[in-house]
Formats: C-alpha cells, structure tokens, sequence
C-alpha cells in the first residue's frame, strides 16, 4: 500500500528507501518514510493511517484533516506541507524537529526558545481561530452545495463528552461530579470560531528556532476558541514541569500574546473553566481508549496504559474544582 501511495505521487520508479513505524499517536498510525523519486531525490515524508478500532471520529475524517491544513498554512499556520491525502491516509511532508515534551522542556538544546514558546502558541492560536468556519467543511457534492456549510452552532461540549462517556458504561463519580459543577457555572458563551481541539505540548513541532510545525488536527471542530487556550493549559500536558502553559510559560504570556494577536480579550475566569473541562476530556478520552483495548479493538500496551491515567485526571479534577470552590 505505501509503495503504492508514493508511487501515485512521484511516478513509477519510486523506491522506498526506509520506513518506521513512529511509537504515540494513539488514533492513528504514523510512519516515517525516506522516498527516492525516479530522479534521485530522496523526500522525507509523513504518512498516516487510519487505526484499527478508533474510539474517537472528529467527524472530518483523514481527508478533511488535509483540507483543514491546507487552510491553516494559508492561514499562516505553521503546518506540515500534504502531498496527498484521501478518507484513509494522509501524506505530507516530515517536519525536522522534536515534538517529545520532555526533552522540549529538560533538554540544552531548547534552552533559549523555552521561554517563547508561551507566547508564540497564543500567536499561532489567533492565526488558528482567524481561519473562515468553512475551513471546516467537507468537500460538497456537485448537486447538493448545502451540504459542504459548516454547522452553524456548535455541539454543546459538555453533553457531547457525557455522552460519549456513558457510551463506555463505566462508572467515574469524580467526572459526574465535574460534569455538574462546570454545568452550574459555565461562562457565557464569546465567539465560535474554528477550533484545532488537540492544541498541546506533544503536537508541536519544535527546533532551535522555535515552533515549526502544529499537528494533529483530527479533533477541529466549530467552538469557543478558549477551549484551545484552556486545553494547552491542562496538568497532563505540563510533563511535571510547575509551568502551567504547556510546561513552558506562564498563563500571562499566552494570554497577552493572544490578545495582541486576535484582538479579542481573554476572560481569565472563562479560561480557568476550559482548563478544568480540559482536564475532565482527557479523563473522559483515558476511558475511552482503555476500552478500545479491553473490548479487542487494538490490543495495545499504549492504549492501556493510557487508561491507567484516569486516576490521575480524577486527582486533577478534584483539585480544580477544590480551587473553584469558596472555603
């Protein structure tokens, strides 16, 4: 199938030189790939697949993923060049850097980008949210244009992850108590703009310069672009490190950045509320992909051991709502 997918790019004669299958991506598979075209050039490339017994759909599918990027690098998103893309797999080009968030955060090597990392994702989250709600439509068929427009209110994010989570039938106190306490004081709803969904430390692509690359965009959708900035604030994604954006700056210097950026202020109390809701959708996507390993959908090591992790997010939670609370 790869030789088959490289060849339909370059032309026959294509050679594979080397492929390896990349560890993470749990959704998805991702495999590194050294081409040589029929002239000698050898591409460094990314290709990904679809997974067997996927427990999450963003509802765009591996082709709409593309699509998306494709809006996003003219948007001025920093985003993986594609070549090739259909429902199955997705084609592009590999992105020199590290996206591993410990050495991101531990290693000499990022020393001096560290501290504007903060700063450039609310920068490059502008960028992301300034991008038309069309960007999120599929391709529409010839004699039906209607059904190519993006919706036109987005899911309510609370009842979309309970129902996905009563969907596993396995019972979390801890995350009923979160959904009705985020339920009682949900801010009031700000814009709806295009959201990436899984904007984090661990999707980006970082070198000496700086970001390089924002990947992942399976989960964009229609929503309030705080969602994103509230989600790259989550515990999971600091990786010990006691920096809350990240593990690498400060809610301020995202914060300032994005307000420079957009033009749009930031509501610090509504921000805080996406953080705990972010924390509570890890949670619920733990659950999740344990099951797809229990029930036989991919046995994987990885997949299980993402479940372990639900104790971790319910301790998270417990600790944000404790914050929200009056003494």
């Amino acid at each position: 199938m790869i030789d088959d997918l490289v060849s339909g790019v370059f032309g026959p004669g294509t050679a594979v030189a080397s492929r390896i299958r990349l560890p993470g991506g749990a959704s998805r598979e991702t495999w590194a790939l050294d081409v040589v075209d029929p002239g000698g050039v050898t591409h460094e490339l990314i290709l990904r697949l679809d997974s067997p017994g996927a427990a999450l759909d963003a509802g765009i599918g591996l082709a709409g993923e593309a699509a998306l990027m494709r809006a996003a690098r003219a948007a001025g998103v920093p985003v993986p060049g594609i070549l090739a893309a259909a429902g199955s797999h997705i084609l592009m080009d590999r992105v020199s850097g590290e996206t591993i968030p410990r050495r991101i955060l531990r290693d000499d090597a990022f020393a001096d980008v560290r501290p504007g990392l903060a700063a450039r994702c609310g920068e490059i989250l502008a960028a992301i949210h300034r991008m038309p709600l069309s960007s999120l439509a599929p391709a529409a068929p010839r004699d039906d244009p209607a059904r190519a427009a993006p919706p036109a209110v987005p899911d309510d994010p609370l009842r979309s992850w309970r129902d996905l989570l009563d969907l596993t039938g396995q019972p979390h106190p801890v995350f009923e108590l979160a959904f009705r306490r985020l339920a009682d004081s949900r801010p009031a709803g700000g814009r709806v703009t295009v959201v990436h969904g899984d904007f984090r430390n661990g999707n980006l692509v970082v070198g000496s310069d700086g970001i390089r690359a924002v990947l992942d965009w399976e989960l964009a959708h229609a929503g309030d672009p705080l969602e994103d900035l509230g989600w790259l604030c989550v515990k999971s994604w600091r990786f010990g490190s006691p920096l809350p954006v990240g593990g690498f700056g400060e809610y301020g210097r995202l914060v300032e950045a994005y307000e420079r950026a957009s033009g749009h202020p930031v509501d610090r109390g509504a921000l805080r509320w996406w953080e705990t809701f972010g924390v509570l959708k890890w949670g619920v996507i733990c659950v999740m992909q344990a099951m797809r390993h229990l029930t036989g959908g991919a046995r994987s090591v990885e997949l299980a051991a993402i479940g372990r992790r639900v104790c971790e997010t319910e301790w998270d939670l417990l600790e944000a709502l404790a914050r929200e609370t009056p003494a």
